[in-house]
């Protein structure tokens, strides 16, 4: 007799019960006759393996062994029930409430009831189907969703496959980087190290110099005061002499014919003290910041410097193409009211654009400016410094991205973006990474970011923009691209 414990293999898929005169299939998955048959006429399919059946020959055939292990199982589940056993595969098949044989599907409860559930009031005015064809209709709704899981399940395994790929890709980009990063700061404590030992060695050699100079002043000093000594003793022994004649033969003998002025002076030099004049210069009291600049010479990459072509009239853009500045151009229009300047120079034939001319547009109000790079960027990553100043309306950025500052507000080009800022930067450093599409913006004085812009348009080669505000009269306060 069959075991409790397979019990499960004896149950068929489709009707969740023991086989009733099972069927196997040619894919090897075995179904109750009837259950198949009625799978089979609305998709042509193994309900397990999904496997095509064909319409053709033998595909239905007795599988034996099922059969009969499957009697036994139901004879065992039969004689359990008669035993008073509970939880049985039969009983749950049958009306819990009138141990009567679940035959109908109650379409407004979407359960399964007995006729006797069908007659009683709390079924009453609901919808029956017989549970052959509830099955049917249930399982033609339910097909398509095996398929849309199935779908939803490669999809999400693709997902989750990508998604490892760029788990291992961002480790192994940090890694990169983590190298990178060691790498360049190693350059650059290589290069502090460097001038660290030359700055040393240069100071040791001024020591060295200055000692040598003080120690020879040091040495001659010590000679002259010995030779005084020796003199000292010398008069102070002859001095002592109280007989005259012999005091005179003494200090003949001993200093022939000199005077005491002569033996004096050819010992007493005048001699100055060596004051130390040990000094590094800058080095000395703005050693960090000198060697920054220095550092700034051997740094790769440096920033970007800029030349600005300016597309708006009145702006002139410098020699270098560095700074914008207000330039009128003497053009008589509908709004300039001829004066004397104007009409002075249009009678002298000139048409050039003047700085002093203040006077050519009186009736104009503030206006806009704006100036692009001549060069282009298109690939890898690139930073530049804009020097805003004080001015209280700016615009810098890559065309349709920028960070705007108007009237003590920050905004960008995305809509209802508004900055939060403490402090007023006059210099804007923008970071530009075009393989990550973003532009970040940060305070160029100290380097603290403010704000960061991703999936920016990378479509088309960009130009650095940027606008300001002017008006009438010569502009002191031009807008500027910084060159470290």
């Amino acid at each position: 007799m069959a075991s409790a414990s397979y019990s499960e293999d004896l149950t068929c898929s489709i009707c969740l019960s023991i086989f009733r005169d099972p069927a196997i299939l040619l894919c090897g998955h075995s179904f109750c006759r009837e259950c198949i048959e009625n799978s089979l006429t609305l998709q042509r399919q193994c309900p397990q393996c999904r496997a095509d059946v064909p319409k053709e020959g033998k595909y239905l055939l007795t599988s034996h062994i099922l059969k009969n292990l499957a009697e036994k199982e139901a004879q065992r589940l039969s004689t359990e029930q008669g035993n008073g056993r509970e939880f049985s595969e039969v009983d749950e098949q049958l009306c819990p409430e009138h141990e009567e044989k679940l035959k109908l599907f109650c379409v407004t409860d979407q359960q399964l009831a007995c006729i006797i559930c069908r007659d009683g009031e709390k079924h009453d005015g609901h919808r029956f189907k017989p549970v052959k064809e509830a099955a049917a209709v249930v399982r033609k709704g339910v097909e398509p969703l095996v398929q849309n899981i199935s779908d939803y399940v490669c999809a999400t395994e693709r997902l989750a496959n990508t998604q490892s790929e760029e788990i291992t890709k961002t480790k192994g980009k940090s890694q990169q980087l983590m190298t990178q990063i060691c790498s360049q700061f190693e350059e650059m404590h290589d290069f502090l190290r460097k001038r660290e030992d030359q700055i040393k060695q240069e100071l040791k050699q001024k020591e060295d110099d200055a000692v040598q100079i003080m120690s020879e002043t040091l040495k001659a000093m010590e000679t002259a005061l010995t030779e005084s000594r020796e003199l000292e003793e010398q008069v102070t022994s002859a001095l002592k002499i109280t007989d005259s004649e012999k005091f005179l033969k003494n200090w003949t003998k001993n200093n022939s014919k000199m005077t005491p002025e002569h033996l004096f002076s050819s010992i007493a030099k005048d001699f100055q003290v060596v004051n130390s004049c040990l000094s590094l210069g800058p080095y000395e009291s703005h050693l960090q910041f000198y060697v920054w600049k220095e550092m700034l010479q051997v740094i790769q990459p440096r920033e970007e410097q800029l030349s600005l072509q300016s597309t708006s009239r009145d702006i002139t853009v410098s020699d270098g193409g560095r700074d914008l500045m207000y330039g009128p151009q003497i053009i008589q229009s509908n709004y300039c009211t001829p004066c004397t300047y104007c009409s002075r120079n249009r009678s002298s034939g000139f048409g050039f654009a003047s700085y002093t001319s203040v006077r050519c547009r009186e009736n104009t109000t503030e206006r806009c400016a704006s100036a692009l790079s001549s060069s282009e960027f298109t690939s890898g990553q690139h930073y530049w410094e804009i020097e805003v100043g004080k001015r209280k309306y700016w615009k810098v950025g890559t065309g349709k991205n920028y960070l705007c500052f108007d009237q003590q507000k920050y905004v960008t080009s995305r809509p209802d973006t508004e900055l939060e800022l403490t402090g007023t930067p006059q210099k804007i450093g923008l970071y530009l990474d075009c393989v990550s599409a973003e532009l970040s913006f940060y305070d160029a004085e100290n380097m603290t970011l403010l704000h960061t812009m991703t999936n920016c348009d990378m479509s088309a080669p960009v130009k650095a923009f940027i606008e300001y505000k002017f008006s009438k009269g010569a502009d002191h306060n031009p807008l500027r691209v910084c060159w470290l």
